[in-house]
């Protein structure tokens, strides 16, 4: 491990309960900054509602002691659900908004990114925290953790939670993707994040001045994405992670970690050995859908028992940042 990245996890890696909830209310009121939740979601009305009400009532209900809540607003981004995701979140207290409602001059594409980009237009927080939507158990602690930092460290731009990831009857066996696809990248290409412990958790939060700058992939690869461009806009000393203890979510087959897997690969792909680009230059491009999908070929036994290949498209498509937006600009000034 770099020097560096020893030095930073010594200096950028809390616990939740450093900064505790009372700590996080004085920080807001004298900062002054606002806090959007942002919950990604596609069919998830089985979690949704109850991460929603804790979030309602443990952090965006006036604190007794002093009127002021932690958090502004929470937005559920509705990705094409076909269950009862809105009806579940809006009954909960959550702002349903649904991606193609988000620019509609702009074709939607299918995807976690996707919506994470839309979130933008339609929140209003300084800072923007992502949080899963498939969560169990859920913890104030994945809210408080990653924006404690940000209300109190002026030169943190992005947090990321860190947790176990109990998998059946292993404590660590979750996080397949990370430890074999995103992990060894990481060290191979961009060493000074192999600190970090959950490089493709989703939940994280970051300053909407950050945010607004970067590229999103449309897929699974925003996370890596968000991850290395940042530390090329921001550098590593504005990075950080908390550890919010245990994440239990739903987990998916191999065959869908694959195709998240050629998502992540695409966005590594896109960034290994390139120049930095002036801001705005691919604006056009990616808007339009030009920058492609990357074909990924499965395999899958048919009724009779043999293998049959299954071809699959993973969109490698990127979002522009979000400041070189016509609508962005004129939402930020008429705000």
């Amino acid at each position: 491990m770099l020097d560096e990245v020893g030095e930073w996890l010594r200096r950028r890696s809390w616990r939740a309960a450093d900064r505790p909830l009372e700590a996080l209310l004085a920080a807001k009121r004298r900062t002054g900054a606002t806090v959007s939740v942002v919950l990604p979601a596609l069919n998830e009305e089985a979690t949704v509602g109850d991460i929603v009400s804790v979030i309602r009532r443990e952090l965006a209900t006036p604190h007794p002691a002093t009127g002021t809540s932690l958090v502004d607003e929470v937005i559920v981004m509705n990705s094409g659900s076909t269950d009862r995701t809105a009806q579940v979140a809006e009954a909960a207290g959550a702002r349903v908004v649904h991606r193609d409602d988000v620019l509609p001059r702009v074709p939607t594409r299918a995807g976690k990114g996707e919506v994470l980009w839309r979130s933008l237009m339609v929140t209003r927080g300084d800072i923007i925290c992502f949080v899963d939507a498939d969560l169990r158990e859920f913890s104030p602690d994945f809210v408080t953790g990653i924006v404690g930092p940000l209300l109190t460290e002026p030169d943190v731009q992005l947090v990321k939670a860190m947790y176990d990831r109990p998998l059946r009857d292993s404590p660590a066996g979750g996080g397949r993707v990370t430890e074999l696809v995103a992990r060894p990248l990481l060290n191979l290409h961009w060493p000074r994040l192999a600190g970090l412990v959950q490089p493709l958790g989703g939940e994280y939060a970051a300053r909407r001045s950050l945010l607004e700058r970067l590229p999103f992939p449309v897929g699974y690869g925003v996370e890596l994405a968000l991850l290395v461009d940042a530390l090329d806009l921001v550098g590593l000393d504005a990075l950080a992670q908390v550890d919010v203890g245990v994440r239990l979510h739903r987990n998916q087959d191999g065959l869908a970690l694959g195709r998240m897997a050629t998502a992540i690969m695409a966005a590594a792909e896109r960034r290994i050995g390139r120049t930095p680009e002036p801001d705005g230059e691919d604006g056009p491009a990616l808007l339009d859908g030009r920058s492609g999908v990357t074909p990924l070929t499965q395999f899958e036994r048919d009724g009779s028992g043999s293998f049959v290949p299954r071809g699959h498209l993973v969109d490698a498509e990127e979002r522009p940042p979000m400041c070189t937006v016509p609508e962005y600009g004129q939402r930020r000034v008429a705000a």
